[in-house]
């Protein structure tokens, strides 16, 4: 193979030696990642119940922010418990099929998340703009057919780039292990170990994976220079306060996802160290699937009003 040590093989076993440079007691980052583990499926899955339940965030935008509580608890869910796993383990191996399956779903809810996030912001953009065909252009038909399109267009990306990974080859030490200086497969560290050409992967990442970026960021940037022109034309001071706060939410959350994925995979490889690129791969794999559910609940009195609505049907109940 050229390139490569006879002992090169396609379905190595990977050590994933993310933490294993940490100066802390693996108890630590064991019992933090514990506790984002189960708040974020605690957060998430309440928001779920909420809005399935209460008739009032029965509208298109709590739709969309249901279905993009379930990406976060299945890309939470792809990560978390094997990092669990391995923190506590003196041998964190994990064999090549499940290697690329990891890798496989945490593509696809990490794009889906991507894309529910730029549809999120066409909802804004109608809501504000729009606001008296709101309902009839974003009904549940059209929001429906947007989350499956979303799911589509994911799964469709994430072939792409599983098939190009796939034929690489890598080069393990004497018992065959490869290592990983990450916490779990992605793209960069797999690409960074691998002794095959990679300039096919490579210039994946850059065309199609910058195209797909570029829809989604076009989509928002478009929405909300459209939403920042009709608040500006609106007369009183308490209707611009009320659009903008509507938007403030989904703003958070785009410049914190949108920009440490951007950080990782949109950077010449020279240009980040390995330790940038798992500060941003925690961020945008722990961080932001646990902090969405308080960012869109905590300013939302709909979504408070319907919480404390529950807890106050749970005590008659009981």
């Amino acid at each position: 193979i050229m390139g490569c040590a006879p002992n090169a093989s396609h379905s190595p076993v990977f050590l994933l030696l993310g933490f294993s440079r940490a100066r802390v007691p693996p108890a630590l980052p064991f019992l933090l990642f514990l506790a984002i583990y189960l708040t974020t499926i605690m957060g998430n899955v309440t928001l779920v119940l909420l809005i399935s339940r209460d008739s009032r965030l029965h509208s298109p935008m709590y739709y969309l922010l249901r279905g993009l509580s379930l990406i976060d608890m299945g890309l939470s869910t792809v990560i978390l418990p094997q990092l669990l796993a391995h923190l506590v383990s003196n041998y964190p191996a994990i064999p090549a099929a499940r290697c690329f399956a990891q890798f496989f779903f945490f593509y696809v809810f990490g794009v889906t998340d991507t894309l529910v996030i730029a549809v999120m912001a066409l909802d804004r953009y109608v809501a504000i703009c729009d606001p008296l065909h709101y309902h009839s252009v974003m009904n549940r038909q059209l929001c429906a057919c947007l989350l499956a399109l979303c799911w589509v267009v994911s799964i469709v990306h994430t072939m792409l780039h599983v098939g190009l990974l796939l034929p690489l080859y890598w080069a393990g030490d004497a018992e065959g292990n490869v290592n990983l200086p990450h916490f779990f497969c992605d793209h960069r560290p797999l690409l960074r170990a691998s002794c095959s050409d990679i300039h096919s992967n490579e210039l994946a990442i850059f065309l199609e994976g910058g195209f797909l970026m570029l829809g989604p960021c076009s989509l928002i940037v478009l929405s909300y220079i459209h939403i920042g022109a009709t608040i500006l034309r609106l007369p009183s001071a308490a209707g611009r306060c009320r659009a903008v706060s509507t938007c403030g939410s989904h703003l958070t959350m785009v410049g914190f996802f949108y920009g440490t994925i951007i950080w990782v995979y949109f950077q010449p490889p020279s240009q980040n160290s390995q330790d940038q690129d798992m500060v941003a791969a925690v961020m945008y794999t722990t961080i932001t699937p646990l902090a969405n559910p308080f960012v869109y609940s905590l300013r939302n009195k709909d979504v408070k009003s319907a919480f404390h609505g529950l807890l106050g049907r749970g005590r008659v109940d009981s």
